[in-house]
């Protein structure tokens, strides 16, 4: 999907998550066999049930059903980002410090690509992650623009 017709859903959905003091996560518009998925992840402090994404596809589906930007059919859905939320800015990486990540790399840094552990710091631009090795702790720093993927990690 191009940037503007993402942009005009953001723009739809904007409203709708001010008035339910809720924050855009992430949005998707993915192609899996058959059919085609515009997925909105929503949230915030203390996160969201079943109910608050029930009311934001509602509402995010009559705006959608007055001006929608999207060529085609494709299923809507609206949910909560999970115990494992996708890290995209660099405002969510300083949100989450003291949080369990998992990072993927473009490039790899000390001989690894990937990287899951308790993120430190967040600082001009760099992450600082401790990390198991063994039976050590580690510190690796990884500039924002080498990070492919990154997400909060559940770790056992």
């Amino acid at each position: 999907m191009s940037e503007a017709v993402l942009s005009e859903v953001k723009d739809l959905l904007e409203p709708v998550l001010i008035e339910r003091h809720l924050s855009l996560a992430d949005i998707e518009y993915v192609k899996e066999g058959k059919n085609t998925f515009l997925r909105i992840y929503i949230d915030k402090d203390g996160g969201v049930d079943l109910t608050e994404c029930g009311i934001v596809s509602e509402r995010l589906s009559e705006k959608l059903d007055e001006h929608d930007p999207i060529q085609g059919a494709y299923f809507l859905e609206v949910s909560s980002p999970g115990a494992e939320k996708p890290l995209k800015t660099k405002q969510d990486f300083i949100d989450h410090i003291n949080e369990n990540v998992s990072v993927s790399l473009y490039v790899h840094i000390d001989g690894e690509k990937e990287y899951e552990g308790k993120l430190t710091d967040f600082t001009n631009n760099i992450a600082t992650i401790d990390y198991k090795c063994k039976h050590r702790i580690k510190q690796v720093e990884i500039p924002f623009e080498k990070i492919a993927k990154a997400r909060l990690a559940v770790m056992l």
